[in-house]
């Protein structure tokens, strides 16, 4: 399924923001994989790719009808599932209590950036949550991994907040009634 993490990476990096259905069915997908693949070891991996895509798909649904609350739920796990790893990459440790605790930690940062700063939270969470699925996905050495998670959040972060600032400066038609 690294593929499939890579694609939904690619997807967040450069789109988070704009589709945020994406960005809510994209980190649903991405943790809903990763919490049935460290709970489920036993199940085929067909099982667990359904899961992700229920999770991913429920994500999609409940964002088209409950938005804000929606942003600030998948805010809270793109934030926890960002800490979670860089507390397990900067440690080299796998201890569970640690990735709860930054998971939770990171989770409230992500829901609170969301809900107050909506744009520019969707834009860097979605940059961090894409590239940590694609740095997580590729076969490399840890520290190639977390120079292309910081290469490609920046890259993620810099075409969002063009396209954002953009979007913003659209020329605006002459009222006539003002002139």
């Amino acid at each position: 399924m690294d593929w499939l993490d890579i694609l939904i990476g690619i997807a967040l990096l450069l789109f988070g923001r704009k589709l945020f259905w994406l960005f809510v069915g994209g980190v649903g997908f991405v943790v809903g994989f990763q919490i049935a693949m460290d709970t489920l070891h036993d199940q085929p991996q067909w099982v667990i790719f359904l899961i992700a895509l229920g999770a991913g798909l429920l994500g999609i649904i409940l964002s088209i009808f409950l938005q804000r609350i929606v942003v600030g739920v998948a805010g809270f796990f793109a934030g926890g599932y960002f800490l979670s790893n860089l507390a397990m990459a900067l440690l080299h440790a796998n201890d569970e209590v640690v990735q709860w605790i930054t998971f939770i930690a990171g989770g409230l940062l992500g829901a609170i950036l969301t809900v107050y700063l909506l744009n520019p939270a969707l834009i860097i969470l979605s940059s961090l949550a894409g590239a940590t699925a694609v740095a997580q996905s590729v076969p490399l050495e840890p520290a190639a991994k977390g120079i292309l998670f910081i290469v490609l959040a920046i890259f993620g972060i810099i075409v969002q907040t063009r396209e954002y600032v953009s979007a913003g400066k659209a020329p605006k038609r002459a009222d006539s009634s003002t002139q």
